[in-house]
Order: C-alpha cells, then structure tokens, then sequence
C-alpha cells in the first residue's frame, strides 16, 4: 500500500471512501505540488538571475524542468497501474501534452508582461513580481493542471489497470478489496 492510502486510512468517513475512490487524483495533486514547488524556484532563480529581463524564457525553461520530473513520478506513482501504451509512444504523448501544458502555463504571464504592459519601470517592482507570480505561477498553474489532469487520462495514460503492480502494490480494486476485509470500508 502507498503512502498516500496510509495516510488515507487515517481519515474519518465519508472522507476516507471519497479519497480511495480519487486515489489516482490525490497522488496527481502530490506530484503537482511537489512540480509547482520545483517551477517555482527555477523560475524565480532564473528569473531573478541570468534571465532578468526574459521572464517567459525563465517560465518555459522551469516548467521544462518539472515536466520531466512529473513523467517520472506520474508514470511510476500516479498512474503507476494505468497505461495501454509503449513506453516511447506514452512518453511522446506526455511531452506533447505538456508541451500544450508549457504554452498555456506561460500564456497568463505573456499577457501580464506585454499585454497589460506590467514591467518595470512603468509600474513598481513589488507589481511586476506580484503580478509575475499570481500569472505565471497560480494561474497559468492552475490553467495547465486542468488541461494536463484531463490529457493523461485520455490519452497519456487511457487504460485502468494496464500495467501490472509489483510485488505488494495492489491495483485500485485489489487495495479497496483488502481494506473491506480490514473492516475500513
């Protein structure tokens, strides 16, 4: 059983039946958080840096970088059961979806900075990076995990089930099966 149904079996019911059923969701929203915090100090670093004044150069180049990061914990966590592909097919499908993923996670940015004219100087500092910010890293985020939940389960990843757990790791129906005989259903 994985981390995340270890913490799971911890939750008071109705709570504890909802988050079993959305398992493949929670440990989504995990690997998406743990992406959103590596995105956010590469782009603020690079940002911040070498790429002071190419913000959305900094975002595509973060974002990249998470990418790859997220196919390697979705393939082998999140959908770890869920495939119907060849590895090679699967992974151009992945970087295609997240290449759309990068376009629109960078969207929301590129309108603030050269739509809306939010640069320095003509608006202060303490704007530009809160406005950097709120639409590159919570809009253009939330944007793009819309796009990208929807995308790895249509065609990424389609098949429930596809792939065999190793050894100790039951598929969905396995696990809810052991806990109604643990008395947690």
């Amino acid at each position: 059983m994985s981390v995340v149904e270890n913490v799971v079996l911890r939750f008071p019911e109705p709570f504890r039946s909802l988050a079993l059923k959305h398992r493949e969701l929670l440990k989504f929203a995990v690997v998406g958080g743990t992406c959103f915090v590596i995105d956010t100090a590469i782009f603020i670093g690079l940002k911040s840096t070498i790429l002071l004044d190419k913000p959305v150069t900094a975002k595509v180049i973060a974002t990249l970088v998470a990418t790859i990061v997220s196919y390697v914990l979705n393939r082998e966590w999140s959908f770890k059961t869920r495939g119907g592909r060849e590895r090679h097919h699967e992974a151009a499908l992945f970087f295609l979806v997240n290449g759309i993923g990068i376009a629109l996670n960078s969207l929301p940015l590129a309108v603030s900075r050269y739509v809306f004219d939010l640069r320095y100087p003509d608006v202060s500092r303490l704007t530009v990076e809160v406005a950097d910010f709120v639409s590159a890293q919570l809009i253009g985020t939330l944007i793009a995990m819309a796009f990208r939940w929807y995308a790895y389960k249509k065609w990424v990843f389609p098949e429930a089930d596809a792939r065999r757990p190793r050894k100790g790791h039951g598929t969905p129906a396995e696990v809810d099966e052991e806990l109604e005989g643990l008395g947690h259903s």
